[in-house]
């Protein structure tokens, strides 16, 4: 062992408790971010995990229930807490109590877990014991944070900003503004003009610029508010800033100042006299009104009531928002501007504007310039920033070092503008919000994060609130932090309707490791392998280290109130590893050791090295939520599996190309909390029947993923205990018939659907009403079935997604009948041996998608898909050159029939006759 495993209460809990309570009510305010809200929902977790019906643990805890019941309801009522302090506080700044809530939850979390390993693992009179001591002091504990709480919230002491705004505000101005003209931007300048000054018959429209903090919304805003054109066209002119503590009383004082002399009288009215005002001044008239940075709809319905809409045509209201939701709530249709980053020649003439202004440019400097311009990666408030510094430096030296680490010369500093910026939209995130943006900093810096990996990881580490559908709490959290402009949408799936892979740009991933290092959610740490493969741990990764390859490792904040040599026992509070870039894909025996002294983890990532065999010491984890691991050759599962009893993702992946077959016990069913279990073919025995006079069996109850499950096992008992599997893969042809043609049709979730090699599953089919009705996706792959089963395909009510891959189909031929895939939306296929493809557009009438790819025979298109009115995109790949002709012809019938335009892709043509593989 690389650490002393020291006991985290060895002189007893309750006396460093109430000694570490004494002392820090007794403290001033402490200047650090709030998170107290993820260590008391980690917290709720364990302890709901524990209480659940179906929870192996029953047996065990079961003389505890009452005081697990009671401790419940006390940190429920934290949690209020914490949602109170959270609304009222929207700086991030900390009081004490918020600090004592995090700490005290993170030990409470931490002590409770330690406790029922040990029962787990000894299960004897003393461990109870202990326990049940245990449970009543941190009791006591939770009733001292209430008490003051309560104390506390009377008093009504909860932190403002409001001058902190106001002042951010004319900074954020200030320094976006160069010499009151913008640069660059023109074509969203020249847009923004003239949807201002169109001709819109009806009431005012309205025109959100929508981007992240930064981005230039209020200097475009600016610059068309002060153009000549606008100018002459509108009657009335008015601006407002809004900002996040919006001030409604303010904001009409704001535009009033714009549309009338104002006396020191006015200032004195309430809100609906200067509502009223507004509205006289505004009446008959055409008018612009301009609101800079708001945050929330409800702002927007607090003041639009204040604008006239009849006898004001031609009228605009511009709005700035980093908000999607704001932009598409408020906005008149198709009037949003998305703003996105400069590109490379608009940022150096931003840049060069800035650093140089009214001089002449020196030559000398204008490579490096060009460097530093684009490592600021088109985010104008950090070139403005950049230049800004460099503005008075004229040695080459000095520019030299900035260009060395741009980065860290505007973000280093907390107090910087540019980090404001960011920062300021990271203070106005929930702390769910904030625990799952500060988890993009685990992953390599511009890497492209697969969403389900990173979801299930929220998941697994409980920053989301806990609801029967974890997978859409995951997904709402995500798409606001992509509507707040945080997060960086990738790739889409098929029907554009989920975001399949996400990152986020390079400044918002050092706001990411800035606030990780404040150690107030989590402590990031790396575990390093050297040159010898020997370990090196919790330390952080720097220069050619990472050649070799490290995990990286997340830990519990330090805890204040413990001792000096409890917080050193970094094992303990290490949550989570993960594997990252490994040269050499090897097993560590090193690690493997060690793996047994990780007593509390939740998540185990593994997928960057290869295994011989499953971990024993991954069996004494019994708080894993998340398991991920890489074999090279076929790995046994042991029964004792059913030990981690909280496993909610269970990932294996294999050597490519290898396809062995991982068999697991009975002992599987037991893992109640399972949500996700993917596998690249395993078989998964009889559950355990419950009762014998009634035939019931266990199953997994709140499964939403099981692939890729080995079609020799695919009995009714077994299809019933994954029944309510939302996705669901199957793969490997079974001479021997286990019927699951007749049992698909129990699996009444399920909407997404794979066959891989299983041709033995589907030749009996003979009916659509085999499926469920509730499938929407479904993958053919290498199952030879011919053409003419697609038309019992097309009798599925509800499909929109189909991909034909490798021989799916097997024929030259495809010639639907009068069957229709009637909300089919995309269709793929992949490397088939088809020629001749004979459809209308009857048989698919609603298709947006075509995608062929490697079709090396296909020549022909059937050309009444011009007719498909919805048709938006035609794919080829390393398909023939008259198959892209005929899709030109769509595109071109498309045009002239008037439907909207059809886009045609085409990637690696193939080179005639000469290209095309010979028959098989």
């Amino acid at each position: 062992m690389f650490y002393k495993d020291v006991s985290i209460l060895k002189n007893g809990y309750h006396v460093i408790a109430s000694c570490r309570f004494q002392v820090i009510i007794a403290k001033a305010n402490v200047n650090t971010k709030d998170m107290a809200h993820a260590s008391v929902a980690s917290l709720m977790r364990t302890i709901e995990s524990l209480l659940t019906s179906n929870s192996p643990m029953q047996s065990l805890t079961c003389d505890h229930r009452e005081d697990f019941s009671a401790l419940h309801e006390k940190i429920s009522s934290l949690e209020v807490v914490v949602k109170n302090f959270e609304k009222n506080n929207v700086s991030g700044e900390m009081t004490d109590l918020e600090v004592e809530i995090k700490e005290v939850a993170n030990i409470v979390e931490q002590t409770i877990q330690l406790r029922v390993t040990e029962i787990v693992l000894a299960n004897d009179e003393k461990t109870h014991e202990t326990l049940s001591d245990t449970l009543q002091l941190v009791a006591d504990d939770i009733d001292c944070i209430r008490n003051e709480s309560t104390k506390i919230q009377d008093k009504g002491k909860q932190v403002s900003e409001g001058s902190l705004v106001q002042d951010f505000s004319s900074l954020t101005n200030n320094i976006l503004n160069v010499n009151n003209n913008m640069v660059g931007r023109d074509d969203q300048k020249e847009r923004l003009l003239e949807d201002l000054t169109r001709s819109y018959s009806g009431e005012p429209k309205v025109i959100p610029i929508v981007g992240m903090g930064g981005i230039g919304k209020t200097t475009l805003a600016k610059e068309v508010y002060n153009s000549e054109s606008v100018l002459r066209r509108f009657d009335v002119h008015a601006w407002a800033t809004v900002s996040q503590q919006h001030n409604r009383k303010e904001v009409l004082l704001g535009l009033l100042r714009s549309t009338i002399n104002m006396d020191d009288t006015v200032t004195t009215r309430g809100e609906a006299d200067l509502a009223d005002m507004l509205q006289k001044c505004l009446k008959r008239k055409r008018y612009l009104i301009v609101l800079d940075d708001i945050w929330s709809c409800e702002v927007w319905d607090g003041v639009r009531r204040c604008f006239p809409t009849e006898d004001n045509e031609g009228s605009r209201i511009l709005l700035t928002t980093r908000i999607n939701e704001v932009a598409c709530y408020a906005g008149t249709t198709n009037l949003s501007l998305q703003m996105g980053f400069m590109d490379q020649n608009e940022s150096w003439n931003l840049f060069k504007s800035v650093a140089f202004a009214n001089e002449a440019l020196p030559y000398e400097f204008e490579t490096i310039g060009k460097q530093i311009a684009d490592e600021c990666h088109g985010l104008p408030l950090t070139i403005v920033v950049v230049a800004g510094l460099l503005k008075s430096k004229r040695a080459m030296e000095d520019w030299k070092s900035v260009a060395k680490d741009v980065k860290s010369l505007v973000a280093n500093d907390p107090d910087e503008q540019c980090s404001r910026v960011l920062g300021l939209s990271y203070n106005h995130l929930t702390s769910d919000l904030k625990a799952c943006l500060l988890h993009f900093g685990i992953f390599l810096e511009d890497s492209e994060i697969p969403v389900k990996n990173l979801m299930r990881s929220w998941m697994a580490e409980g920053f989301l609130k806990l609801e029967n559908d974890l997978e859409g709490e995951a997904e709402k959290c995500l798409q606001e932090l992509v509507n707040r402009c945080l997060v960086l949408v990738c790739k889409k799936s098929l029907d554009g309707t989920k975001i399949r892979s996400c990152k986020v740009h390079d400044l918002i991933y050092d706001l990411c490791l800035r606030e990780i290092q404040r150690g107030n959610v989590f402590i990031m740490n790396d575990i390093v392998l050297d040159s010898m493969h020997n370990m090196q741990p919790f330390k952080r990764v720097t220069g050619d280290e990472i050649y070799f390859g490290f995990y990286r490792v997340l830990l519990t904040p330090v805890h204040r109130q413990l001792r000096d040599h409890d917080n050193n026992d970094l094992l303990k509070r290490t949550r989570s590893l993960f594997s990252f870039h490994l040269k050499y894909s090897f097993s560590s025996p090193v690690l493997k050791s060690e793996l047994i002294h990780f007593k509390l983890l939740k998540v185990l990532e593994l997928t960057h090295i290869e295994i011989d065999n499953f971990p024993l010491q991954i069996l004494s984890l019994i708080w894993l939520r998340y398991l991920a691991l890489q074999f090279r050759k076929n790995l046994d599962i042991l029964p004792e599996i059913c030990r981690l009893w909280n496993l909610q993702t269970f990932i294996v992946t294999g050597t490519t190309g290898r396809s062995d077959l991982i068999t697991f016990p009975e002992e599987i069913w037991g893992l109640m909390q399972l949500r996700h279990l993917k596998v690249r073919s395993f078989y998964l025995p009889n559950p355990p029947t419950i009762s014998v006079d009634k035939g019931s069996h266990t199953g997994f109850s709140i499964i939403q993923t099981t692939s890729y499950l080995s079609s020799c096992c695919c009995t009714k008992e077994v299809i019933l205990g994954i029944r309510n599997a939302k996705k669901l893969g199957f793969s490997g042809n079974n001479l021997s018939d286990s019927g699951l043609h007749n049992n698909l049709v129990y699996l009444q979730q399920l909407e997404t659907l794979s066959f891989i090699r299983c041709s033995c599953i589907l030749l009996p089919v003979t009916s659509a009403k085999a499926f469920p009705a509730t499938l929407k996706k479904l993958k053919l792959e290498s199952t030879y079935l011919g053409w003419s089963y697609m038309d019992i395909i097309a009798e599925l009510p509800n499909l929109e997604v189909l991909k034909i891959i490798d021989d799916a189909c097997d024929g030259e031929e495809w010639h639907p009948n009068v069957k229709v895939f009637t909300r089919l939306k995309y269709l793929l296929i992949e490397d088939n041996r088809i020629k001749y493809w004979k459809a209308t557009n009857d048989n698919f009438p609603v298709l947006e998608r075509l995608v062929l790819k490697e079709c090396s025979y296909l020549k022909e298109l059937p050309i009444e898909f011009a007719e498909i009115h919805t048709l938006q995109l035609i794919e080829l790949t390393s398909c023939l050159p008259e198959l892209g002709e005929f899709a030109a012809r769509i595109q071109r019938e498309q045009e002239d029939l008037g439907n909207n335009p059809v886009d045609v892709f085409i990637s690696d043509p193939l080179r005639g006759r000469d290209s095309v593989p010979e028959e098989y």
